[in-house]
């Protein structure tokens, strides 16, 4: 595998613990929308099945 995959997997997994902890911090906030951990499997689950859509074509 190449150095700039790599780098792209690094940093996609970066972006998607953001975006969960982002989602969990959101419904932590906001307790009365659901629980914080279900936030962040939810979020992480959306955008690996988006990256599975994108890596599919």
């Amino acid at each position: 595998m190449s150095t700039l995959a790599l780098l792209v997997a690094l940093l996609l997994v970066v972006v998607v613990l953001l975006f969960a902890a982002g989602a969990a911090y959101v419904v932590h906030r906001h307790p009365s929308w659901s629980q914080p951990l279900g936030a962040a499997f939810g979020a992480v689950t959306v955008m690996a099945a988006l990256v599975g859509v994108i890596l599919a074509r």
